[in-house]
């Protein structure tokens, strides 16, 4: 007799940063902004209308788009929002790479895509990044089913020039090539720029990181009207009404305060250069960041066991086990008082 667990879709499912409940520590382990949202938030959770949620949200979330055109100077029409980028990202693969060709992604980057890939039977190949961390665009001009590169990379912090970006995207004309922007705004270039030249190109970006929403899960990508129309209509065969009102009238709110969005983008950037030459100081090397977090190792330090020993004492950091990844920390970029103590936590340890 057959079993029932032979038509089940079983896949290795991605492990998320932990989320502890505890008060005393320090959380740098998911890269969450350490600052609050804008107060604009708050007002518009003050002013929220609670008669409204006996009713379905807009499905197509028109209040967040409409902020996003008139932030981001772009029509309506190239513009898709998601419960969070990780959700657009997986609408994005299963709307676009729907061919036996192999996707195409670094071997050593956000660790959601080969899941994705799996879930929806998608063919893949991880080309491995330089002995330096950078993505190789010549690698990516091969035949292919579509791309996904993170811009800055994660969990490396590595920037591609916009230069090599347009590159990838020009070299693939048949393939959707996405990039993943979910830190450019912590320091790099981004492809917005592109896609006046390029009707293959999607990018994707998140309020989790740079607008301190990871709890409100907004995400959204920017592309051709042909792009954007496909990805809604498959988005709208799955669910409808994926985004509630509150997070709408939250994202739009959080979009408009750009000078509070600036400061704190710029609050940060401070600290991780600050962060960065204190850690240097100490002998840890890394990829310079362009991302709010560094990729950190030490020639006489067990990684492992570091971050074990961080987490006894209330510091929280992520650790990515693998081959070439076994011996670096991830390290959240959070406030200059959370940094400073884990300096001075780093400098008693290297005294052991």
């Amino acid at each position: 007799m057959s079993s029932w667990k032979e038509n089940v879709r079983s896949v290795e499912p991605y492990t998320p940063g932990e989320q502890p409940q505890r008060k005393d520590i320090i959380k740098l382990n998911t890269n969450e902004n350490p600052y609050p949202p804008s107060p604009a938030v708050e007002e518009a959770l003050r002013a929220f209308d609670v008669g409204r949620l006996r009713k379905y949200p807009t499905p197509d979330a028109a209040e967040l788009v409409s902020a996003l055109s008139e932030v981001y100077g772009l029509p309506k029409e190239q513009i898709y929002v998601g419960v969070g980028s990780d959700d657009v990202l997986a609408m994005s693969f299963l709307t676009f790479f729907n061919s036996k060709k192999p996707i195409l992604f670094p071997d050593v980057t956000y660790s959601f895509y080969d899941v994705w890939a799996d879930l929806f039977k998608i063919p893949y190949e991880r080309l491995p990044l330089a002995s330096d961390w950078s993505v190789l665009p010549g690698d990516y001009l091969r035949e292919n089913g579509g791309v996904v590169i993170p811009n800055p990379n994660a969990p490396t912090g590595k920037l591609l020039p916009l230069s090599d970006i347009e590159k990838i995207v020009a070299g693939n004309p048949a393939s959707v090539v996405i990039i993943d922007e979910a830190y450019i705004d912590f320091g790099g270039e981004s492809a917005l720029p592109l896609l006046s030249k390029y009707e293959n190109l999607l990018v994707v970006r998140t309020m989790s990181k740079s607008r301190s929403l990871a709890g409100s899960r907004i995400g959204f990508a920017f592309g051709n009207p042909d792009l954007i129309k496909y990805l809604w209509d498959v988005r709208n065969s799955f669910n409808s009404y994926t985004m509630d009102s509150v997070t709408q009238a939250v994202g739009a709110a959080s979009l408009r305060d750009r000078a509070y969005f600036e400061d704190t983008c710029s609050r940060i950037m401070k600290t991780r250069e600050r962060f960065s030459a204190e850690m240097k100081a100490l002998g840890f090397t890394f990829p310079e960041s362009a991302a709010n977090f560094i990729f950190a190792s030490h020639p006489e330090i067990d990684a492992a066991k570091l971050f074990s020993d961080l987490k006894e004492a209330g510091i929280f950091v992520r650790y990515f086990p693998g081959p070439r990844t076994g011996q670096s920390l991830r390290i959240t970029i959070g406030t200059d008082e959370e940094m400073d103590r884990l300096i001075a936590f780093l400098k008693e340890y290297l005294k052991k």
